[in-house]
């Protein structure tokens, strides 16, 4: 019997193979940086492009909400101003009229409504579109000259909008209730009416035509 010879173990350890480098010139790494570069470049100028859009996008929605709250107040002032012309006939009758002043202030009660029918105002004066359009900025994506003339136009309507105020501070005084004070009273809301509405009516509404034609050019 022939004596057994031990089979070596096999190993789990193997050559490791040799890593192979490609050299590469000068002339593809420059391709690869201008590649890169270019893409960046790219990406820049379409957010650039469509930041634009978007922002033009915006800018003619808001002007679009100025327009149609410059159409409806023009409507209003209009309305206003007839009614105001209405108001101040009124007023003279009474000023020409013991009787008719008699009826305005009896017990201690000034009856407004023989003057102004509807109250002392019967339309307002809107100003949410221009208030949300300067929040983002609007003054800074239109003409000098259209920012000027919505400027006016709202400046006048704060003014216009006063005339309310200014006439109850009248109407709630003291005085006013007093008989002998009525021809004072209305020629104090004569004079209210005139220097914070009336005669501002007929500037503001021309002003308002303007305007939506200097948006509709700008748009």
């Amino acid at each position: 019997m022939k004596p057994q010879v031990p089979i070596p173990h096999k190993t789990s350890a193997h050559k490791e193979k040799p890593e192979v480098y490609v050299l590469r010139d000068w002339k593809e790494y420059l391709g690869e940086s201008a590649l890169i570069i270019f893409s960046v470049l790219l990406a820049l100028v379409l957010t650039e492009y469509f930041n634009t859009l978007h922002e033009k996008r915006d800018t003619k929605e808001l002007l679009n909400n100025i327009k149609q709250e410059l159409v409806n107040n023009r409507k209003a002032e209009q309305d206003l101003y007839a009614y105001q012309k209405q108001i101040l006939k009124n007023i003279d009758s009474a000023l020409n009229s013991k009787a008719f002043q008699q009826k305005i202030i009896s017990n201690d009660e000034f009856n407004l409504n023989y003057i102004a029918p509807e109250g002392v105002v019967n339309r307002d004066l809107n100003t949410v579109a221009w208030d949300v359009a300067k929040s983002h900025n609007i003054t800074t994506k239109i003409s000098f000259g259209l920012i000027a003339k919505l400027t006016d136009i709202y400046n006048n309507q704060a003014r216009i909008d006063k005339v309310e105020e200014k006439v109850a501070t009248i109407l709630l005084s003291r005085e006013s209730r007093r008989p002998e004070n009525t021809h004072a009273t209305l020629v104090l809301m004569r004079d209210n009416y005139k220097g914070w509405a009336f005669d501002r009516a007929p500037s503001l509404i021309a002003k308002y035509e303007k305007a939506i034609e200097m948006i509709d050019e700008e748009k």
